[in-house]
């Protein structure tokens, strides 16, 4: 995020927050023009991802159905073999007996790994909608951020993890949340046919230009959103 900078242990002592490795007592009055901000927390805080997590179970029931009963199956294939694996092992023979134990292992290991597999190709659709909202809400972060900056006359934002310790009055992270609902209050929660996240798209975008193709056009996030139909 280019709004966040990254807080040095310098950049700390030339604001005495550390003094001789000691954290130093907090002041009185806080320095102005600078603030710490939990980029998480100000996005999964805001009104749209919060919404968008709470319709997600009701548009997508059926993959969640299809998920638990795919996960049910692979259980009740696993149960016996399991059983029998920890048997053989406990086995007086079982010494004897590697190269069998070895192939119940790598049995065991291939179902869940393909059980693992169904379930994600399942929920593929799930975790597409978890990128689209959040993509949506990115594309809005660095204006909220500048937003509460302005309001806050804060020059500079730490991200907060990259600070020692510091005061709340320097907190931004409400504010940001609060420019991110008047922003977008909600999101939209499934995706168009054929979307991509920004990653896979930046990254078909470099192969067709190393192949001399010009990139398929990939929906792109809406404009403006406007209320899911739960």
């Amino acid at each position: 995020m280019k709004t966040l900078l990254k807080c040095t242990a310098a950049a700390l002592m030339a604001f005495g927050t550390v003094a001789s490795g000691v954290v130093a007592p907090a002041m009185a009055q806080t320095v102005q023009g600078i603030g710490v901000a939990d980029q998480r927390r100000a996005v999964v805080e805001s009104a749209a991802f919060v919404n968008a997590n709470a319709a997600r179970p009701t548009t997508y029931k059926a993959q969640y159905d299809a998920a638990q009963a795919k996960s049910n199956q692979i259980r009740t294939q696993l149960e016996p073999l399991v059983t029998k694996f920890n048997a053989d092992v406990q086995a007086p023979n079982a010494n004897a007996n590697q190269a069998a134990l070895q192939q119940q292992l790598v049995q065991i290991q291939g179902l869940r790994e393909q059980g693992s597999q169904e379930v994600q190709e399942i929920l593929q659709p799930v975790a597409l909608s978890e990128a689209y909202v959040l993509e949506q809400i990115s594309d809005k972060f660095d204006a909220a951020v500048r937003s509460a900056m302005t309001k806050r006359k804060i020059s500079v934002v730490f991200e907060v993890g990259s600070t020692l310790a510091h005061n709340d009055a320097y907190d931004l992270t409400r504010d940001i949340t609060a420019e991110l609902n008047a922003a977008i209050p909600t999101a939209q929660l499934v995706p168009p046919q054929g979307w991509l996240p920004r990653q896979q798209r930046e990254q078909q975008a470099r192969q067709a230009g190393a192949n001399g193709a010009a990139p398929a056009a990939a929906p792109a996030t809406p404009a403006a959103q406007q209320p899911e139909g739960r």
